[in-house]
């Protein structure tokens, strides 16, 4: 494990701990995982509304239950020790949704997919040609704006305009459901591709953690596991492009916000990719969130107000402008995933996200639903 698995800074997340029947709430103190599972204080959705997030994990009673070095390890183990913890996603109860087409570079891949109708093959020759038409650097438009719609109407005129294109610099953001409460894998979990996909990517990302009253607390990464083709087909298969066993991945943590940790802090990130395939492949690439067209702010009052209310919150993917053409399987085929591909999410002040790649069918199976968790809350007087 590398030390920069886990930030410095407040944080909460889950684990399972050997001895208990239930995901337990933990942070980490002086280089223990430590449980503060507490009644009324039992899920990071509970302390998340409290109004007292971040003073409540600095000062609530715990008790180590293990070294971070160690958990992390046990993790990201192919046959996890059953003696040891093991990280889970970072939230529980919270919706989970995400936010797309939010930077240039990622509008532009997705205009490809939809031209190419999910032919991987067609896509290096779109590219060159789709850019040629646009002529415009897109990066400095502000969505929505008089500047967006010119270029709509230039693009509409060239008889290349997409729906990608209506929510890259169109006036409403693209907010979507990736995955329901609880269906989050965390650090070390196997992602899942869906067995139809044979051209697919990572995406990797920001997540905020958004309280029902639209207050944005922290951050953690995450992996909006993406189906090029599919959704390249039409995008009314999009749920069944992000929808899928294991992803969605996040974590290893969430970072709440504090005096030396800010929302400012994920405007300035730079995130950065690392795949690495068993074929002896590497991917590497960087996402700078100070190129994202719309604010995070933004995107979250675009999720959550007057016409739309999450009473656990919700954490939202902020999108990504990394999407991979690097060639794998030969000149002109660009990038798709293998199984047992290594993908590691990271930045400075959130740490590193690794999930191993399988498909979404032989990826352990979601069990644990929110039913569970309540009655096994119940049954332990934590409620």
């Amino acid at each position: 494990m590398s030390v920069s698995d886990i930030p410095n800074g407040l944080l909460i997340g889950r684990a399972w701990v050997p001895g208990f029947e239930h995901p337990r709430v933990v942070t980490v103190r002086d280089g223990k995982l430590v449980d503060i599972t507490a009644q009324g204080m039992a899920t990071v959705r509970d302390i998340a509304e409290s109004g007292r997030a971040g003073e409540h994990v600095r000062t609530a009673p715990g008790r180590a239950v293990g070294d971070i070095e160690a958990v992390v390890s046990n993790s990201r183990a192919d046959k996890p020790s059953d003696t040891l913890p093991r990280l889970l996603a970072p939230i529980d109860l919270q919706a989970i949704k995400a936010s797309g087409v939010t930077f240039v570079v990622s509008l532009l891949e997705r205009v490809i997919e939809e031209q190419a109708r999910g032919d991987k093959s067609r896509a290096d020759a779109l590219r060159g040609e789709i850019l040629d038409l646009i002529g415009t650097d897109l990066s400095q438009l502000v969505p929505g704006s008089d500047g967006a719609l010119k270029v709509k109407a230039a693009l509409i005129e060239k008889g290349v305009w997409s729906q990608y294109l209506e929510v890259g610099i169109g006036p409403d953001a693209e907010i979507f459901t990736k995955g329901q409460p609880m269906s989050a894998v965390g650090h070390g979990a196997q992602v899942g591709l869906h067995p139809i996909s044979s051209w697919n990517n990572p995406e990797p990302e920001v997540a905020l953690l958004v309280t029902s009253k639209g207050e944005i607390i922290g951050a953690t990464l995450g992996n909006d596991v993406n189906l090029r083709d599919v959704e390249g087909r039409s995008a009314l298969l999009l749920g069944k492009a992000k929808d899928n066993n294991a992803s969605a991945a996040l974590g290893p943590f969430v970072r709440l916000f504090d005096g030396e940790f800010s929302l400012d802090t994920i405007k300035q990130a730079e995130i950065a990719l690392r795949v690495e395939g068993t074929d002896g492949f590497v991917l590497e690439g960087h996402s700078n969130m100070a190129q994202i067209s719309r604010t995070p702010e933004s995107l979250v009052a675009a999720t959550l107000g007057e016409h739309h209310q999450y009473p656990d919150g919700l954490v939202l993917y902020l999108g990504t402008m990394f999407a991979p053409v690097k060639d794998r399987d030969g000149a002109g085929k660009g990038f798709t995933h293998k199984l047992g591909d290594v993908v590691s999410i990271s930045t400075p002040s959130l740490g590193r996200l690794t999930n191993v790649v399988n498909l979404s069918t032989k990826c352990p199976p979601w069990t644990y639903g929110t039913s569970h968790l309540m009655r096994d809350l119940s049954r332990a007087n934590l409620l």
